[in-house]
C-alpha cells in the first residue's frame, strides 16, 4: 500500500504537468529542484510530494 495523495497535491502537480511538461523527467531530484522554481510552495514536505508525483506519472507515461 502507498500513501494517498491529497487532492490539494494532484490538482497542483497536473497543473504543472500541463503547463511545463517539457521541463520535468522521470528523476525526482531534478523535479524537485525544477517545482522548488516555478511554485513558490511553504514547506518542504508538500514540494517532495508534489515533485514525487510528477515522477510518478512521467514514469508511468514512459511505459
Amino acid at each position: 500500500m502507498g500513501r494517498i495523495k491529497t487532492t490539494l497535491i494532484k490538482r497542483n502537480a497536473k497543473e504543472l504537468m500541463k503547463l511545463y511538461y517539457d521541463k520535468f523527467s522521470t528523476i525526482f531530484e531534478e523535479n524537485k529542484k525544477k517545482v522548488e522554481e516555478l511554485v513558490d510552495v511553504k514547506s518542504k514536505k508538500l514540494r517532495n510530494i508534489m515533485a514525487g508525483y510528477i515522477t510518478r506519472l512521467k514514469k508511468k507515461e514512459a511505459q
